[in-house]
Formats: structure tokens, C-alpha cells, sequence
């Protein structure tokens, strides 16, 4: 990887080159306050016979979202981890018409909690929401443990 690229374009370079379903829906970093990610991916790419998101395509972005979010927070403080979803469950309240924005809001208390503990134990797990508007009214509300794991070798 360049040194020169930034978190946010090294996570998107990596979805694209690693996650190939990630690729086909056109998924990209919209922004990072080192709290908040947000991802977009465009419905033209995402679209179901309905000519609304594809349920799958929701699924993924909110899965994406929180394992960014979880890989930006361990880059940051200089961590490696190998990183999946253990469990998660999501609620499709509305159908999305439109390019679809997901976000992540991390709890800065809960990740330097699991962050310590992946210091300490090379192992940590962590409970972030996902959420993705439609309207400016609530579409989809995704929960999922991420749990991570330090890379040896």
C-alpha cells in the first residue's frame, strides 16, 4: 500500500481488492471524523426488481460500515487485526429509493475499552450500530458484534 494514501482511501482500496462483492456494488468511503464513517454506494448498482436498495445490498453496506469502522479505530492507534462479524441482526424499516448512505457512530468509551483489551489480550470484541436513511427518516437499523483477533506472523 502507498504510505501516502489515507486510512479512509487504503480501507476503500482494500474492500475493492479483497471483498469482490464490495467491488460490484460500488461501495466508497463518503467521510471520517475519526468517530463517524459514513459509506455510500449508488442504487443503479444495488437495485432490486422493486427499482428500490436490495435488501442484500443493505445487509452488506451496514456489515462493511461497522468493519471499517472497526479497522480504521485499531489503523489509527497502529493495531492489526483480523476482523469479522460474529453475530448480527438488522431491521429493514423502509425501502431505500436512493443512493444508499450508510453510517457508523462509534462509543468512544466501549472502543477504548476493547481497544485496551486487544492490547492486552490480542483479542477483543465490539458492539457497533449501523444506520441507513431514507427520506431523512430511519430505513435500516443494523447491530453487530465485530470481533478481532491479532494478526500473527
Amino acid at each position: 500500500m502507498n504510505a501516502n494514501l489515507s486510512y479512509t482511501d487504503e480501507l476503500q482500496t482494500l474492500w475493492h481488492r479483497d471483498i469482490p462483492p464490495a467491488a460490484a456494488m460500488a461501495i466508497e468511503v463518503a467521510g471520517y471524523d475519526g468517530r463517524t464513517l459514513s459509506v455510500r454506494a449508488p442504487l443503479a448498482a444495488n437495485r432490486n426488481v422493486h427499482g428500490t436498495a436490495f435488501a442484500g445490498s443493505l445487509f452488506s453496506a451496514c456489515v462493511l460500515t461497522g468493519w471499517g469502522a472497526t479497522w480504521l479505530a485499531l489503523r489509527e492507534r497502529g493495531h492489526q487485526g483480523s476482523i469479522v462479524v460474529a453475530e448480527s441482526q438488522i431491521k429493514y424499516r423502509r425501502a431505500v429509493a436512493g443512493e444508499i448512505v450508510c453510517r457508523c457512530v462509534t462509543d468512544p468509551t466501549a472502543l477504548e475499552v476493547a481497544l485496551a483489551q486487544f492490547a492486552a489480550a490480542g483479542r477483543a470484541t465490539l458492539l457497533l450500530t449501523c444506520t441507513i436513511d431514507a427520506d431523512d427518516r430511519l430505513a435500516v437499523v443494523f447491530s453487530g458484534t465485530y470481533s478481532v483477533h491479532a494478526k500473527h506472523g
